[in-house]
């Protein structure tokens, strides 16, 4: 598929693609006129690359984690002692933002609560 499809299907925008490319958290196939051709394989790694992003994963610990999980469904060794470290220091703050969304979840829960009891007829 080209990169127009993979967009559709992953629903993330072709130059933010072709951004993938360049970090290297994604390699596409190229065609003998040049284009890109990008399988299945692609739109899973599309996927779980933007997820990682989204999740507030800076795109260099993206390719470190994705290296690490290549390297581990190859059973090779994954994670040196640098990588640790980052990955370490990304958990502590990764940890910090969950429990931020968790609190403000559970306020937005009590508020939504509190709202249907005073709404509801007695």
């Amino acid at each position: 598929m080209k990169i127009g499809e993979l967009a559709a299907r992953t629903g993330v925008a072709p130059r933010l693609i072709r951004y993938y490319e360049q970090q290297e958290l994604l390699s596409a196939d190229r065609q003998p006129n040049g284009y890109r051709d990008y399988g299945e394989a692609h739109v899973e790694r599309v996927e779980r690359v933007a997820g990682l992003v989204q999740a507030g994963i800076p795109t260099r610990l993206v390719k470190v984690l994705l290296d690490a999980e290549d390297a581990c469904a190859r059973e090779e060794p994954t994670c040196p002692a640098e990588v640790a470290a980052l990955l370490a220091a990304e958990l502590d703050g990764l940890e910090k933002r969950i429990a931020c969304l968790s609190r403000s979840r559970d306020t937005i829960h009590r508020f939504l609560d509190q709202t249907r009891a005073q709404v509801a007829p007695a």
